[in-house]
């Protein structure tokens, strides 16, 4: 028994796609699995460099969960290997990928054959909204809206690059989450959703023009956590004659520039050097999702 699961990380909303738009990247959490007598859990990746190694593993843990909503008392123990190119905290789907990669991993020990619908529904109940596992789970761009059900649609994209300027600090989801507003008027409502349902027809179209002018016009959280993120206005300057959008990067500290590939390969040592605080890496949307290996 040896699995490899590879699962994509992901950036959400996309400017005005709140809890319900995302889209996988060429990032990726690895974990490798073989039989064991306990469970074990090692890291071979810097961004994991201090996670728990048995049961109290988060992986471990929705595997676990997952268990038992199948009634499975047994899970059979493993010692998985971690690899990650995917910082924590950063708004980049971690923890989407790692739910993932439980979940995945409890449906091959235990021989569920859960259909990717499934495993979405599973990922967005424990998640709480469907923009980062959805894609991490079947790749591409996904619209989705949970409402005890989860429903969304997929597109497969090509054509742009997301490049993803990554800060040197963490930004907690619940610390993002804290300074939005807890109503709309209802003329804000109508406005703000306005904005998104251009913004999905526009991805739906691959239009990266009209796509980066509805990010510019978010009114769901963009405006109330840009104060959360120094580089916000910076980066917006630097790249604006160059770039499509720039978008706070699921729940941040993250911000991603959306732009041609070409004119992202031309001016990204510009931009480095400009904001050498940051890291900066282009990366391309992936129109597949968890991908699992049999005896690697």
């Amino acid at each position: 028994m040896s699995w490899r699961i590879k699962v994509p990380a992901t950036t959400a909303n996309l400017g005005a796609g709140f809890d319900s738009i995302g889209v996988a990247l060429d990032l990726y959490l690895f974990i490798k699995v073989s039989a064991a007598d306990e469970w074990a859990f090692v890291s071979h990746s810097k961004h994991l460099h201090d996670i728990p190694k048995g049961k109290d593993n988060f992986i471990y843990k929705i595997a676990r969960q997952v268990a038992d909503r199948y009634n499975k008392s047994s899970l059979p123990a493993c010692h998985v290997e971690l690899f990650s190119d995917i910082p924590l905290a950063r708004g980049l789907g971690s923890s989407a990928t790692a739910i993932a990669c439980g979940i995945e991993l409890a449906n091959l020990l235990l021989g569920l054959d859960l259909s990717n619908h499934d495993k979405v529904q599973i990922a967005t109940e424990i998640e709480g909204h469907p923009d980062n596992v959805a894609p991490a789970i079947l790749g591409g761009a996904v619209v989705g809206h949970y409402e005890d059900i989860v429903q969304y649609v997929k597109v497969d994209i090509s054509g742009v690059s997301f490049v993803a300027v990554i800060p040197d600090f963490e930004l907690k989801t619940k610390d993002a989450r804290a300074v939005l507003p807890e109503t709309f008027s209802y003329s804000d409502a109508v406005r703000a959703s306005s904005v998104a349902n251009v913004s999905t027809a526009a991805l739906v179209k691959e239009d990266w023009a009209l796509l980066g002018q509805m990010m510019n016009q978010d009114h769901f959280h963009e405006p109330h956590r840009k104060a959360l993120i120094p580089h916000y206005d910076d980066v917006k300057t630097l790249v604006a004659h160059h770039a499509y959008g720039v978008y706070i990067s699921g729940a941040g500290p993250t911000l991603m520039v959306l732009v041609d590939e070409a004119m992202a390969k031309k001016h990204l040592q510009e931009w480095r050097e400009a904001m050498p605080e940051h890291e900066w890496l282009i990366l391309q949307p992936v129109n597949q999702g968890i991908d699992i290996v049999d005896g690697y």
